[in-house]
Formats: C-alpha cells, sequence, structure tokens
C-alpha cells in the first residue's frame, strides 16, 4: 500500500523553528521528486519547496527562500523539510507529495501520491 505520512508539525512561536518528515512505503521512493505544499484556511494549496529524485536539485517558493530547507534520505525512505525563522503567515496544514521523474512546475495535479498533511502553527 502506497503512503506517504507527514509529521513534525505543531504550535511555534514566531522566529522559532520545526522539521517536518515525510515518510514513504509502498512504491520506490528515489523514482520520485518530492514537493512540500501548504494551504491555510481558505486559501488555495500552495508549493513550498520540490527536491529532485536524488536530492541534487531544490527549488523553493519566493516566501520561504532561506528559511525553509529540504532535504532527502532515500534509504531511510524519508524527506525532510526544515522550517526556521517562521513567521505567522507560514501557518498552514503542510503536505508532501510524489512526482514521477522530476519536479515541475508545482502543479498538484502532476503529484502522484500525497499525504494526510501536518499542521503548522505559528503564533505567539
Amino acid at each position: 500500500q502506497v503512503q506517504l505520512v507527514e509529521s513534525g508539525g505543531g504550535l511555534v512561536q514566531p522566529g522559532g523553528s520545526l522539521r517536518l518528515s515525510c515518510a514513504a512505503s509502498g512504491f520506490s521512493l528515489g523514482d520520485y521528486a518530492i514537493g512540500w505544499f501548504r494551504q491555510a484556511p481558505g486559501k488555495e494549496r500552495e508549493g513550498v519547496s520540490c527536491i529532485s529524485t536524488t536530492g541534487a536539485w531544490t527549488d523553493y517558493a519566493d516566501s520561504v527562500k532561506g528559511r525553509f530547507t529540504i532535504s532527502r534520505d532515500n534509504a531511510k525512505k524519508t524527506v525532510y523539510l526544515q522550517l526556521n525563522s517562521l513567521k505567522s503567515e507560514d501557518t498552514a496544514d503542510y503536505y508532501c507529495a510524489a512526482r514521477p521523474a522530476r519536479c515541475g512546475a508545482w502543479r498538484t495535479n502532476e503529484y502522484t501520491y500525497w499525504g494526510q498533511g501536518t499542521q503548522v502553527i505559528v503564533s505567539s
């Protein structure tokens, strides 16, 4: 059974940090680029970051560049998103998703598998 399971979300103060994890099972993680998306209440889902199959290439939305870092460990079948210098506007449900072969333009319909999400709340 194909699964992507996110973890690591929670409540954090502005300026704080979190590390999100995305654990994959049931498919060959190394054949997929992995994207992180987020969806705030009342807003559309937006792409945050993507990492290539080997981890050699990464991309970030302008809103998170310099604050978030994506990485992956294919041997552990896990992808990570380090969130630093968090702001209230980063509050959202965060989802990881798998796209065959390479990162694209963060079109959600190009991603084959999705996790259920983990909630991040940035508040004092």
